[in-house]
């Protein structure tokens, strides 16, 4: 009799510690659901050839490689991407911008052109998505270094 208590309390004390075991360390091994932090998306634009029209005729191009960053949940929730309005208005500043001329170099501001282009890309789709535009590479090419 002894022998078969002992083995039935070994039996439940046994089944108890798994039971036990298995409801304790569910929550000890749970994946925990972090928040998704979503920051700055960056994105490399495709170059842009803008040709400098100087009395009339074409003096050459300017070709710019751009990249932005965006804010990634807004990015997320526009039906357009903002890479095709960085590019629009970062040709139409440059075509327009009478203060480059190639055959009387000076320093150009940069930054002033930048910042505009992000704040009139913000306008045009309505919210602070783009958050800063960056110049990975800036040429002008003469036309008579174009190949045709």
């Amino acid at each position: 009799m002894r022998i078969l208590v002992t083995g039935l309390w070994i039996c439940g004390l046994t089944i108890l510690s798994c039971y036990g075991a298995v409801t304790w360390g569910a929550g000890l091994f749970a994946k925990k659901a972090e928040p998704y932090l979503e920051g700055l998306q960056y994105q490399k634009l495709a170059p842009i050839n803008v040709p400098m029209v100087v009395d009339g005729k074409v003096q050459g191009y300017i070709i710019a490689v751009l990249v932005f960053t965006a804010d990634a949940r807004l990015m997320h929730t526009l039906s357009v991407p903002p890479n095709a309005f960085v590019i629009d208005e970062t040709f139409r500043q440059i075509y327009t911008d009478r203060a480059i001329d190639f055959k009387r170099l000076s320093r150009y501001n940069v930054t002033q052109r930048l910042a505009e282009i992000r704040k009139q890309v913000n306008l045009r789709l309505g919210s602070d998505v783009v958050k800063d535009v960056l110049v990975e590479e800036f040429n002008f090419v003469a036309k008579r270094e174009v190949r045709s």
